[in-house]
């Protein structure tokens, strides 16, 4: 199932993308006298009442909308947390000329990255060296805590497409990534969450990065030095991980930072992320 959220009068609303149109989940909810989610983050054991709700509404014009038609946000519009894994390629942390990690890099980000579906990206003026990174986004469905990695994918919700912008200045400013991380909308999301059903496994999936058209990142999952598994087990060992939680898992090589001649982000580029099954963000920089 693609879950997506889109704005109407003034506030945030789920959807669910079919043939036919998206589903306007609260309009088909409020007319059936459906419980609300309240403003809260969807969990695992809202996909069973979504499921149902789709079968009954994808063919009742009354609820359905043209995509074209919505201004969709970010398939997650407010995680609780934003986690990060960094240097989790191999060969991203030997371009980032980093030792690799026996244990994952863990960092943040905050909601202030968060952009809408496609919106311009403002570059800023308080650093230089703006860089992209194609990421796997997690999203957490239930509360964990001490989870084994054999068990972990029990509690994902789904998975998207991220673009983990980075301003590589300010990053290594300090020993501390955060605050070249957290420029404002400087983490487009894919347009859809995909359910974790629908993805058979998370360690077999193609990432592509562009740069006005020109590939410049292209993995596969499988190529991660820690596993969704191992990254939920070693989170999960530290902190309670909640629903609507976003974990990013690390970015492959390809990264600007990474070349000889390091042709930062300007004004004008359009850079494109897409994960196989997941689709595709698409921001142009400002």
């Amino acid at each position: 199932m693609k879950i997506l959220y889109f704005r109407k009068n003034g506030s945030l609303h789920p959807g669910i993308i079919t043939d036919q149109g998206v589903i306007d989940v609260d309009a088909y909810r409020q007319r059936h006298s459906l419980p609300a989610f309240n403003g809260r983050p969807l969990r695992i054991d809202d996909l069973t009442i979504l499921r149902e709700l789709m079968v009954k509404a994808k063919d009742l014009p009354e609820f359905l909308v043209p995509e074209a038609l919505l201004q969709v946000a970010g398939c997650v519009p407010e995680p609780p947390k934003i986690i990060c894994i960094g240097l989790n390629y191999r060969k991203h942390a030997l371009e980032s000329n980093m030792p690799i990690p026996e244990s994952p890099v863990v960092f943040s980000k905050f909601s202030n990255t968060l952009t809408d579906f496609g919106e311009a990206v403002p570059l800023g003026h308080a650093g230089q060296q703006f860089d992209y990174e194609v990421e796997l986004g997690v999203v957490i469905g239930a509360t964990c805590k001490n989870v084994k990695r054999e068990n972990a994918l029990q509690y994902v919700l789904g998975y998207c497409v991220a673009n983990d912008l980075s301003c590589r200045d300010l990053q290594f400013k300090t020993s501390q990534w955060l605050i070249g991380k957290t420029p404002d909308k400087f983490l487009p999301l894919g347009k859809y969450l995909l359910t974790a059903d629908e993805v058979p496994d998370p360690q077999q999936l193609e990432l592509r990065c562009y740069r006005n058209g020109q590939i410049r990142q292209h993995s596969n999952t499988r190529d991660m030095i820690f596993s969704v598994s191992d990254i939920i087990e070693e989170l999960s060992r530290y902190m309670t991980l909640s629903p609507g939680d976003l974990i990013l898992t690390g970015t492959p090589e390809g990264v600007i930072m990474g070349m000889p001649e390091k042709n930062w982000l300007i004004p004008g580029d359009i850079i494109r992320t897409e994960i196989e099954l997941l689709g595709y963000t698409e921001n142009t920089m400002i």
